[in-house]
């Protein structure tokens, strides 16, 4: 058997090993992110190409794009967070200035619909990029401005997520994707909680430094 398309049945549903170990990696990730750690970013990456491969099965070519993406930003977020906690200092966090959270707003929005766009043309074309071309497109461009927002370590970037999961849970679910689809739901509980902990955390600091 391929290892690519490896795993095992329950109650009728086949789950992908890739799916499974990916999106274990992508829970590790957000409990590392609530921590501030700098794993966050080599796990982000090693969850990313698992889940590459179990979307490229499944055939959600956004979500494949998606972990490409995911891998890109690991790194810049790994060299980000380096930086900041260099020699031993404590990452500092801060909430998104008024037109930061324009920018990621604007960026979300035009992404989405370029993005979109751009599936459907291709769809159009007979290349059968996306089934659902527009909720791919949301949450591929919504991924990664989440993530470059996590790597300038923005506490807005929590509230993105949010966002993307209310979509992700039923592509995922409708894709045959049950663990993606669980682990999104898991997902938006521990987003919620690094939210809360990180806004805490970001006032304090800026009652410091009042």
């Amino acid at each position: 058997m391929n290892w690519a398309t490896a795993g095992f049945d329950v109650f009728g549903q086949h789950v992908f090993w890739t799916d499974l170990i990916g999106n274990v990696c992508a829970l590790v990730t957000v409990w590392l992110a609530i921590r501030k750690t700098i794993w966050t970013w080599p796990v982000q990456l090693a969850g990313s190409a698992l889940l590459f491969v179990a979307s490229v099965n499944a055939h959600i070519t956004g979500n494949a794009l998606k972990q490409v993406l995911f891998g890109v930003l690991a790194v810049y977020g790994w060299f980000r967070w380096s930086r900041g906690t260099r020699d031993g200092g404590t990452l500092v966090i801060r909430s998104a200035s008024p037109r930061e959270r324009a920018l990621l707003a604007a960026a979300m929005a035009a992404g989405t619909v370029a993005v979109a766009l751009l599936f459907t043309f291709l769809n159009s074309r007979g290349l059968n990029i996306s089934w659902a071309p527009w909720p791919d497109a949301y949450i591929f461009v919504g991924s990664a401005v989440a993530t470059w927002a996590q790597g300038r370590a923005l506490v807005d970037f929590w509230v993105i997520w949010v966002a993307v999961d209310l979509v992700g849970v039923p592509l995922a679910f409708t894709s045959h994707l049950v663990v993606s689809g669980a682990v999104y739901g898991l997902f938006f509980v521990m987003v919620v909680f690094g939210f809360r902990d990180w806004l805490r955390q970001s006032r304090r600091l800026e009652a410091v430094t009042v």
